[in-house]
């Protein structure tokens, strides 16, 4: 472990200078990363996040992109010194997949971490995660929603050397080529996440260069001491108590029509957290289950939601609360228990932290939101014959809040990719888009309406090889304070045909066709409030632009509509009579 020069404190407006060039620094690597992407999901989805260690392994800025990286972070580098020790110099770089042995939420997610060296001392690393498009596996895309085990997820790379003094080392390019359907955009994505950290050493050196490295790491220890402080500080100013809340994932993608239940109990008392998710469900067959770190970075995320989202990311936000996770549970797996469809599972552990501590933060409190999916085609290009993956990430509503209706067509939580734009991907796969439109009435009804879902329908132009992993196709996003709950979702091949088929939430190597055509309708978010209490006019104007159908404006918010000459018009004495003696109408 580094040793630190007390005596080298920076001053306060020195503090602020290193404090937002750590974060300028962060964010030029992931501008880099995002720019020299080969890959769909790199450029377009940008499903990558940037970070910058100390040389104990904490955190001292991380750009959010993904704010479960927090948590995978500090584990992945934290197993490269554990497996390298005082083997690493300058000029390396490290790589590192393994959910167990690291922190990687699944092994797709594959980290680069590069030592950052001044005069000779280990001074931190610069890293990045990346999703990687194929690194194996049965399935394309790697990510099957029937894995049982992690040996069903593709390539599984402990810690190991990819460069020693800034040249290559060793096969392990090789390797990862033989065993991608993709090596081109695979091995092109790595070498991007290479640069991106290669410029964040080089902007750390002129950093400590700056202000002398024992001014600089006691500046991490600061920043790291402040997150934690700014913490503890506001949860202190909530009331004590134990406050619980739970929420179900669909199914694991083995056992169908058995949900999957997440719960916490959370412990506060003073300015301390503790959340006990002793009573989830134990671990799944099929890959549902999260690691560990994953379930650190989940609550972390919650509360920087609930404490102050522009607090400054750094591991001293970890130290503000504990948690209890049940070996053998869905939070705390044994290996080799499969893990790649972790995302749905880290949203029920969201919306039960947010559902346990709304009744201490009223005012952050919201309804639940669509979760997250990704759709997965793999085959033969039609245009160049080579082996294709196409993944995307699709969102859907989310959920109402105090403050506010849902947004619509968007990620929610911890979720942040991007949907991939229309012309990429028609340009680069054998698809075509023959939808992609808001669902109306998907948002759950609410004083506050919850977020529209997103239909996105498909023509698929070549035989190939399709796989989902979804949620809330069973189970619908909660409202919260009598609001109702969203549209659940849902995935259906030749939907307007005799022989339509619908898929589960989770289906992975289902055969499509040439000419086959699928559509995906993703979930809308949970409703805030009674539906009675929405403004009226808000109503009328949901109606107006296609959000809410005349129905349901009539049947669940109690308005009523009538056609006039210049358009729907509130009648207002029907209104008054469908809402009794509530004074709503605007």
């Amino acid at each position: 472990m580094l040793q630190r020069d007390l005596s080298a404190k920076p001053t306060a407006i020195e503090l602020e200078v290193i404090r937002a060039s750590l974060g300028g620094i962060v964010l030029e690597m992931q501008n880099s990363l995002f720019r020299t992407g080969f890959s769909t999901i790199i450029r377009e989805s940008q499903d990558a996040s940037c970070a910058l260690l100390d040389a104990n392994a904490a955190v001292v800025a991380q750009h959010v992109v993904l704010p479960l990286h927090i948590g995978a972070f500090p584990a992945c580098t934290a197993a490269v010194l554990r497996a390298f020790g005082d083997d690493i110099a300058p000029g390396d770089a490290f790589l590192i997949n393994d959910p167990y042995e690291g922190g990687s939420p699944h092994a797709p997610d594959m980290a680069v971490i590069t030592p950052v060296f001044f005069e000779g001392t280990l001074a931190g690393f610069c890293a990045s995660i990346a999703h990687k498009g194929d690194i194996g596996g049965p399935v394309p895309g790697s990510c099957s929603g029937q894995a049982r085990e992690v040996f069903n997820e593709g390539l599984q790379l402990p810690p190991v050397r990819y460069q020693r003094a800034f040249k290559p080392w060793g096969d392990v390019e090789r390797i990862i080529a033989a065993n991608s359907r993709t090596p081109t955009l695979v091995l092109g994505d790595i070498r991007g996440q290479l640069g991106s950290a290669r410029l964040g050493e080089r902007r750390l050196d002129a950093l400590f260069a700056k202000f002398g490295l024992a001014k600089c790491l006691a500046a991490f220890d600061e920043l790291d001491a402040i997150s934690e402080r700014r913490m503890r500080a506001v949860v202190e100013t909530w009331r004590d108590g134990l406050f619980e809340a739970e929420r179900f994932v669909d199914d694991d993608g083995i056992e169908l029509g058995k949900p999957v239940r997440i719960y916490v109990k959370v412990d506060k008392k003073g300015d301390t957290l503790h959340f006990d998710f002793s009573g989830s469900a134990d671990q799944t067959r099929g890959p549902a289950n999260i690691r560990p770190p994953l379930l650190q970075a989940a609550c972390a995320y919650a509360l920087i939601s609930m404490v102050d989202p522009s607090i400054f990311i750094a591991s001293g936000i970890l130290k503000a609360f504990s948690l209890t996770a049940r070996l053998g549970s869905v939070v705390n797996p044994r290996y080799p228990a499969p893990v790649n469809t972790y995302n749905p599972t880290v949203h029920a552990i969201v919306d039960a932290v947010f559902a346990a501590l709304a009744h201490v933060v009223p005012e952050r409190s919201r309804a639940d939101g669509c979760g997250s999916r990704s759709i997965i085609l793999g085959g033969r290009n039609t245009n160049t014959g080579k082996g294709y993956v196409q993944y995307e990430i699709v969102g859907g509503g989310a959920g109402a809040k105090a403050s506010g209706d849902g947004a619509s067509g968007t990620t929610v939580n911890q979720s942040n990719a991007k949907i991939a734009p229309i012309e990429i991907i028609e340009s680069e796969f054998p698809t075509r888009l023959l939808a992609f439109e808001l669902i109306r009435d998907s948002g759950g009804p609410g004083q506050f309406r919850g977020g529209l879902g997103i239909r996105r329908k498909y023509l698929n132009l070549a035989d190939a090889r399709f796989s989902i992993r979804s949620t809330k196709h069973v189970i619908p996003a909660e409202g919260y304070s009598g609001g109702l709950p969203g549209r659940t979702g849902d995935i259906r091949v030749n939907p307007n045909d005799a022989d339509a088929k619908r898929l589960p939430t989770r289906c992975a190597d289902y055969p499509l066709m040439e000419g086959d055509v699928f559509e995906l309708e993703t979930p809308g978010g949970g409703g805030y409030g009674d539906p009675r209490m929405r403004d009226a006019a808000k109503v009328l104007a949901d109606v107006r632009e296609g959000y809410v159908s005349p129905d349901a404006a009539r049947e669940l918010y109690g308005v009523a509509l009538v056609e006039t000459e210049t358009g729907l018009a509130i009648d207002r004495q029907a209104t008054e009579r469908l809402r009794g003696s509530q004074k709503t109408v605007a």
